[in-house]
Parts: structure tokens; C-alpha cells; sequence
């Protein structure tokens, strides 16, 4: 069962998947299969393909969508919580030239209960509080995707990870 939450500048959706938990978070900490995972298809390729570890590591995704003024882009994501298995997340920027990291303010969660040994609900939540007032002024939507891109990609994970030998 899939249930959509959404508040004022935050949106979720919870799956039940019949999926162990460790099995959930490892596709979730394995950039490579962010593509597979996205609701969008806006996700291009993992850049960076280390693991995801630990709080405060970095990892860049190429990316794509028709309304980027470059088409094809990079993001920067900047784990935030790492608490294996229960809970991941990640904050979401840019690379300036100088190499110096700018950071949005969005962020995209993971949240894991175990509901039996190969049982597990997942709420993945997107959330845009922390968008600072000079970046909304640049006339980006929050949320910029439709409510079932949260709902798609609790899909494909659990799909993905159901399909896992983790």
C-alpha cells in the first residue's frame, strides 16, 4: 500500500515492501542504482560509485531534464543522516567552478521499519524547508516533479531490492 503525505514544504510516501530491511538500505546506499531508482528519469548515471558510509560523504549523479537551461547537469549530494539500516538521506547542490560546494537546501530521506524479518515499510520524503528565499526567487517550483515521482520510486526500489542477493 502506498499513502502520499504531503505538508507545505515537504512531500512523502510510504511503501510496505516484502523485503528484508538490509536488503532495502543497501540498494539505497549504492549510488549506481539511483538511476534505476528515480521516478522521474531525470537520474543520468552515478559519478561517483563508492558505497554510501557515512555521514558527511559526498557523491555526484549526472543528471538530465528538458527545462535545465544546460539540458544535461551534475548534482552534488552530501549524505546527511547514515544510520544503516533504518534511515538515509542526502542533501542536494551544485559544483561552482571554483570547485567551492553550494547546497539548495532540498533533501531526500529515507526512513526504514522492519515489519517482520522480510518485511519492511519505507517512507521516502523530499523535503525544501531549508531553501534559502534567493533561490525560490529564481522562480523554481517546489516540489519540481509531479506527487507520483515519490510513489514511482518507492516502486523501483522495492523492485530493485527484491531482485538483490545482498
Amino acid at each position: 500500500m502506498t499513502d502520499q503525505t504531503p505538508s507545505i514544504e515537504t512531500v512523502s510516501a510510504t511503501l510496505t515492501a516484502d523485503v528484508p530491511i538490509a536488503r532495502i538500505f543497501a540498494v539505497l546506499a549504492d549510488p549506481a542504482s539511483h538511476v534505476s531508482i528515480d521516478g522521474t528519469g531525470w537520474v543520468q548515471e552515478a559519478l561517483d560509485r563508492a558505497p554510501l558510509t557515512e555521514a558527511g560523504q559526498i557523491f555526484r549523479m549526472g543528471m538530465h531534464h528538458g527545462a535545465h537551461p544546460e539540458g544535461d547537469y551534475r548534482v552534488v549530494n552530501k549524505v546527511q543522516v547514515f544510520d544503516a539500516p533504518r534511515a538515509i538521506s542526502w542533501l542536494t547542490g551544485y559544483e561552482k567552478d571554483d570547485g567551492e560546494l553550494e547546497f539548495g537546501g532540498w533533501f531526500w530521506r529515507y526512513d526504514l521499519t522492519p515489519l517482520g524479518p522480510a518485511e519492511t515499510e519505507v517512507k521516502h520524503t523530499y523535503d525544501w524547508s531549508g531553501v534559502p528565499q534567493h533561490v525560490r526567487d529564481r522562480g523554481i517550483r517546489f516540489p519540481p516533479f509531479g506527487p507520483d515521482h515519490l510513489v514511482n520510486s518507492l516502486g523501483h526500489l522495492a523492485e530493485l531490492a527484491a531482485a538483490s542477493r545482498v
